[in-house]
């Protein structure tokens, strides 16, 4: 054997040494078989072939390499034996896998990623998910159901959530699918506000009702319906003009981006009916109206929907009386005369005294 080839034959010896060397960490080969226990025969240039034992695949026992995988394919995995006493290099899949899983899990947590995966376990405190080979674990209070849902129907349903407790060494990785809710939702209020504007209309749903008024939600945000602009009659009750749960539609009276306040005006109010007053109603016209409300001065009178007069104490009748309820009750209807219409104020005076002598019957409602 001359020098060259003592040369030769010293460099293949160093290479293997160079190859062992690499078999501590990890190694990349084709698939050359797959048995049907699921074993699988990798070659990757090594002077013996990589197996990849059924245990050594997958941490999901049902797991099929089959199904991922076919003659050919290119498989990386890391070595756990050099020689597995038959002559052969023993690789496991599931520890590379998840080496690799947990390092691409971590670069999407520091970069604020939303994952998707399906629920696999649902229970009395919340889902258990698993994802990158990790566990996760998404508490109810994280999980944005619905109090009229059932936990028990979100069971294998796909969903997206975000990590917000990362702790690996303790075991805690905490999900939330609520922070996703709440950030669609902070989008969808922001892109309200900057497009509402005043005069805008909207459908909504009549969520409470009150003493003042209702409650009315846009979709994504609430506004106040006050009783003032549900009608334009006065001493209405809310409740015999909306109900729970109905749509109405709403213009927008004022906004308010600061402090995210929106007042509204009921669609069916209807026009202003002291916008043409003096059309419909001039002073000396006597007008049937009905008594709505006394007051120890005097007593308000209805003539139609939105317009009430002030009958003065002193204007009921020519005799003196000392509180209204003498001469006038509550629902019933009486002539009257008009002496003043003050449009601006929305106000109107009458008399009923300037009537005496003429037939003038209090009739019920």
């Amino acid at each position: 054997m001359d020098n060259k080839e003592e040369l030769s034959f010293e460099e293949l010896y160093n290479q293997s040494l160079e190859k062992e060397t690499k078999l501590e960490k990890t190694v990349t080969g084709k698939i050359i078989s797959i048995s049907r226990d699921g074993e699988i025969y990798v070659d990757f240039g090594y002077k013996a072939d990589g197996i990849i034992p059924k245990e050594e695949y997958s941490f999901d026992q049902n797991a099929n390499p089959n199904d991922e995988f076919k003659v050919g394919d290119e498989i990386t995995a890391e070595v756990l034996k050099q020689n597995d006493g038959l002559g052969n290099v023993l690789l496991s899949y599931k520890r590379y896998k998840a080496r690799n899983d947990k390092k691409c899990f971590e670069e999407k947590i520091n970069n604020d990623e939303v994952f998707t995966a399906k629920i696999s376990t649902v229970m009395e405190k919340g889902f258990i998910v698993n994802i990158f080979s990790t566990r996760v674990f998404i508490p109810l209070s994280q999980s944005g159901i619905k109090r009229d849902e059932n936990i028990d129907d979100y069971k294998d349903k796909e969903v997206s959530f975000k990590i917000i407790e990362y702790n690996p060494q303790n075991r805690r990785i905490i999900g939330s699918i609520k922070i996703l809710l709440d950030e669609e939702k902070k989008k969808k209020e922001d892109e309200f506000w900057n497009d509402v504007e005043i005069g805008k209309t909207y459908k909504g749903i009549v969520t409470s009702i009150c003493s003042y008024g209702a409650f009315v939600d846009l979709g994504v945000v609430q506004g106040l319906l006050h009783i003032t602009e549900m009608s334009w009659a006065k001493n209405v009750d809310p409740n015999t003009i909306l109900k729970v749960g109905q749509e109405i539609n709403v213009v927008v009276k004022n906004v308010d981006k600061e402090h995210k306040r929106l007042l509204l005006v009921y669609g069916e109010k209807g026009p202003n009916p002291w916008e043409n007053i003096e059309e419909k109603y001039k002073v000396n016209d006597i007008v049937k109206a009905k008594v709505v409300k006394i007051v120890p001065f005097g007593a308000f009178l209805e003539i139609e929907e939105g317009i009430e007069g002030l009958v003065h104490i002193s204007q009921i009748c020519e005799k003196k009386i000392t509180k209204p309820e003498e001469e006038l009750t509550v629902g019933k209807y009486v002539n009257a005369k008009i002496i003043n219409i003050d449009k601006e104020n929305k106000k109107m005076e009458l008399s009923i005294r300037e009537l005496e002598g003429t037939s003038n019957e209090y009739k019920e409602v």
